[in-house]
């Protein structure tokens, strides 16, 4: 069963490794994802997230670069296993040679100086997949969880608060998102709030994600998505990404709930009642989630594909949520 994982931040921890030990590997670690958990998950193709907190930073373009550098030096010690992706083509291509594929996402597209030409530039380095915001808001737009007045501690956040549906995109927001539909970047709304999501929608006519968002009617947080947003999002062909955090998935009685199978399953059978299975994709954020987790690593995703066949799922629905139903918007918008 191959898979497409949407969002990962194992870039980022593999920086922080790397500052404080030597011989760091994309290879093989002990995070959630290396290329030899990918291999024997069967992976088609792993999202790899630049994420970078611009409120701790003096220069946050700076962290930008510098985990950019580690993604293309951990593609050149491992370029035998794995290969970007620039164009869909390249997906088909690196299949065929027996290669993983790497796609290179930012997480709060907001570093660039508010200028499209930074934008441009992120595409020519490779990045095809763009979140517009993180928890701050930026020149793009807003988030519905905002940690702007709550320190930095994001253990702290209330998950419940702030679904914000009045503030929309900037206008170099609304530039921004038709610059990405210009130039064949995918647009993704996971942290964006819901009136931004809907300016999205306004202003683009191609397919686009939400990387690692689940449903809000299943789990009230203000990172989920309503099942208004979830159904505009199948009709325009794009896919939400199920977020493996168990706070997200499922309420519980404290904070950093466990991540469980069934709780993923519940998710996407309600989604799939709702709008359809053609909406459905994975985003697990793995290495990016605190969450005590189930399905552990990369490694361990068929026991996903089972409890999906014990609930009556079909191949054919499995194998569009596990990577169809993601590919099938990457071919549309990558040139």
């Amino acid at each position: 069963m191959k898979i497409i994982d949407m969002h990962c931040d194992t870039i980022l921890g593999l920086l922080e490794k790397e500052q404080k030990y030597q011989d760091v590997s994309l290879y093989a670690n002990d995070l959630c994802v290396d290329i030899q958990k990918l291999k024997a998950g069967d992976y088609l193709i792993q999202n790899f997230a630049l994420f970078t907190d611009q409120k701790t930073l003096e220069i946050p373009e700076h962290q930008t670069m510098k985990l950019m550098d580690m993604y293309y030096r951990m593609l050149e010690e491992n370029q035998e296993y794995i290969a970007p992706v620039l164009r869909y083509d390249d997906i088909e291509r690196n299949a065929k040679d027996g290669k993983l594929s790497a796609m290179l996402t930012l997480e709060d597209g907001g570093v660039v100086f508010d200028d499209l030409a930074m934008l441009r530039n992120y595409y020519r380095l490779g990045v095809r997949m763009i979140a517009l915001t993180w928890n701050y808001e930026n020149g793009i737009g807003f988030p519905n969880l905002s940690i702007n007045d709550m320190g930095t501690d994001y253990k702290q956040v209330n998950f419940f608060q702030r679904v914000d549906t009045v503030n929309g995109l900037t206008d170099f927001g609304i530039d921004y998102i038709r610059e990405m539909e210009h130039l064949g970047m995918i647009i993704d709304v996971s942290h964006l709030n819901d009136a931004g999501f809907y300016d999205v929608l306004n202003y683009t006519s191609k397919p686009f994600v939400a990387s690692h968002s689940n449903a809000r009617s299943i789990c009230p947080v203000a990172r989920n998505m309503s099942d208004d947003m979830i159904l505009e999002l199948a009709k325009r062909g794009g896919v939400m990404g199920i977020n493996f955090c168990g706070d997200f998935l499922a309420l519980h009685d404290q904070e950093n709930g466990p991540s469980r199978i069934s709780d993923i399953i519940e998710q996407i059978k309600y989604i799939k009642n709702l709008a359809g299975i053609d909406v459905i994709g994975l985003g697990t954020d793995f290495d990016g989630i605190n969450s005590e987790l189930e399905i552990k690593d990369a490694s361990q995703m068929s026991k996903l594909a089972q409890a999906l066949k014990e609930e009556g799922f079909s191949e054919e629905e499995i194998e569009k949520i596990f990577y169809r139903n993601a590919l099938r918007v990457y071919k549309e918008v990558l040139k």
